[in-house]
C-alpha cells in the first residue's frame, strides 16, 4: 500500500487533531490521529493511547505533545514516546507527506512503534 489521503491542509488549524481511518492492509479501518503542531507540521500517529486505549484525537495538541484526555499520558507527535504518566509505552508514528493541500499517511510503515 502507498499513502493514503488523510485530510486537506485546511482541515487543521496550528495545536489541533483529528481522528481519520485509513484502509489497513488487510482491508480494516486504522484509527489514526492527524495533528498539526504548533509551528504547524502536520504528525500522524495511532489514535489509541498506549495506556487507557482511548482515542488520543480527543486530547489537547500543546506544542508537539497530544495529551490523553483519559488520565493525562502525553505523547511526543514526532516519536510516538511517551512524556507524561501514566503510558509507559510508545505509540506507532506514521509518515506523513504534504501533496499541495492534501496530507497523505502511510500507516504501512511505522517510524516509531510500540
Amino acid at each position: 500500500m502507498t499513502a493514503q489521503l488523510a485530510c486537506m491542509t485546511d482541515d487543521l488549524g496550528p495545536e489541533e487533531a483529528m481522528l481519520v481511518e485509513l484502509d489497513g492492509a488487510d482491508g480494516a479501518p486504522v484509527p489514526v490521529t492527524v495533528a498539526r503542531d504548533a509551528e504547524g507540521t502536520f504528525h500522524a500517529i495511532s489514535d489509541i493511547c498506549s495506556h487507557g486505549a482511548v482515542s488520543l484525537s480527543d486530547g489537547e495538541v500543546e506544542g508537539c505533545l497530544v495529551e490523553c484526555w483519559l488520565h493525562g499520558s502525553q505523547f511526543d507527535l514526532r516519536t510516538g514516546q511517551p512524556v507524561q504518566l501514566p503510558a509507559m509505552r510508545p505509540v506507532p508514528v506514521y509518515p506523513v507527506t504534504i501533496e499541495g493541500d492534501k496530507v497523505l499517511v502511510d500507516i504501512d510503515v511505522t517510524v516509531s512503534a510500540s
